[in-house]
């Protein structure tokens, strides 16, 4: 038997899994990411938490393949991550090594960036199984994106292709994005960027009635009154399907995939939001991408778990 361990490195947990080497998950847990003294601490403690499994568990080096790792930042090919805001990691420096040295014995590791490896983990054991050709797009408080093409992520020069949150949509915004940036394309789509809209159309319709008006402002109370009908959540659902849809025209434009995953926190809504996005897709896409499947997620939280063991199964 061999195995595998799947990393998501988030910017509050990691979440950590243990994989047979055919992809069966075994067991999940997470640990806290402490991001103080900038970030020191994050590797070490993934690796203590990985060892202590392999002690808990009696594996022996020869039966495991490796560990695998989605970071929250651009990872090339050669392991080295461009800086993680979120992490407080601000230099660049080959984070698989650096992993690899913190344990015992000689592990094998591989990262990648954490959208490109959730959209491996959907193409592997999720909504994309049997695609070769494939975008997913992450919508929680900014957007992610990851590109499978003929069954291989796409990292490009430095490790960010598929940052689709960072398209410019021709809408300049008052405040800058993460990125520092204006008009990016999660300013408007992302969870943060829907209750953006929101406040918007709340504020130039002080008098219209909604069941939005005394409720907390997020994307799960937006989605639920849409599903509600209620008229003034239609109308962000329709402003945030005109941008995602016609960034996703653009995108397809370039990549021509067979399918378009929708995942993060604000697909767990349902498949309401997608007549939203592939309405303005479809206006807007190449004729021949215009059959494009949209689907949504299917791994939800575990995507990243899935994807990172992917990298070396």
């Amino acid at each position: 038997m061999s195995y595998v361990f799947g990393v998501d490195v988030g910017g509050t947990s990691v979440k950590i899994g243990l994989f047979t080497g055919e992809g069966e998950l075994l067991e999940k847990w997470s640990i806290p990411t402490n991001t103080d003294n900038e970030g020191a601490a994050i590797l070490p403690d993934i690796a203590a938490s990985v060892q202590n499994k392999i002690d808990e568990k009696g594996l022996k080096e020869s039966e495991i393949l490796g560990v695998g790792m989605g970071l929250p930042g651009p990872v090339d090919e050669n392991g080295i991550i461009r800086k993680a805001v979120n992490l407080q990691w601000k230099d660049n420096f080959n984070v698989e090594e650096r992993l690899k040295n913190c344990f015992k014995g000689d592990i094998k590791v591989k990262a990648g960036n954490d959208a490109n490896v959730a959209a491996l983990g959907e193409a592997w054991m999720g909504a994309g199984k049997g695609y070769k050709n494939i975008v997913m797009v992450t919508l929680g408080t900014g957007i992610g994106g990851g590109v499978i093409i003929n069954g291989k992520i796409v990292t490009g020069t430095a490790g960010a292709a598929g940052e689709i949150g960072h398209i410019y949509v021709g809408e300049d915004t008052a405040e800058p994005c993460n990125c520092g940036n204006k008009g990016c394309l999660e300013q408007f789509a992302s969870a943060t960027g829907m209750v953006r809209l929101l406040k918007e159309e709340l504020e130039n319709n002080p008098d219209e009635k909604t069941e939005l008006r005394d409720k907390p402002l997020n994307a799960k109370e937006l989605w639920d009154a849409v599903k509600n009908n209620d008229p003034l959540a239609i109308r962000v659902a329709k402003r945030f399907g005109k941008y995602l849809g016609t960034g996703l025209s653009v995108v397809a434009g370039v990549l021509n995939p067979e399918i378009i995953i929708i995942g993060g926190g604000v697909s767990m809504t349902g498949d309401v939001i997608l007549p939203y996005i592939t309405e303005h897709f479809k206006t807007h896409v190449f004729h021949a991408s215009a059959d494009t499947k949209f689907v949504r997620a299917t791994l939800g939280n575990d995507g990243g778990i899935y994807g990172a063991a992917a990298l070396l199964i």
